[in-house]
């Protein structure tokens, strides 16, 4: 939800706690976070609305609110069917959001 660039401009804000790390996104109806792949096995929370997760060749419909692993080494997306709010979730020993990217996502 990024977790990296999406095809359209959307919400996100940046919580930090005690080794703890989470993207909050808002995704509207229609649009896709762009394929990518995380470094490390964190969780996402689909707090609200319905997406399709795409994670190598699995295909999920989920309605939040849901909590969804993402494996680390697995390309995956998200497709807002209906207007989402989505959460990354990652154990981090950083609370600076501008370097944020680099370190969650792997770099081909």
């Amino acid at each position: 939800m990024s977790c990296i660039p999406c095809e359209v401009e959307f919400t996100q804000k940046h919580h930090f706690a005690a080794g703890l790390y989470a993207k909050e996104a808002v995704i509207p109806a229609g649009y896709k976070v762009a394929k990518h792949i995380h470094n490390y096995t964190h969780l996402s929370l689909l707090a609200s609305g319905k997406a399709l997760v795409t994670a190598g060749d699995v295909v999920k419909e989920y309605t939040g609110p849901a909590c969804i692993e993402i494996t680390a080494g697995i390309s995956h997306k998200v497709e807002a069917i209906t207007d989402v709010v989505w959460f990354c979730i990652h154990a981090v020993d950083t609370a600076d959001p501008k370097n944020i990217d680099e370190i969650l996502i792997h770099k081909e």
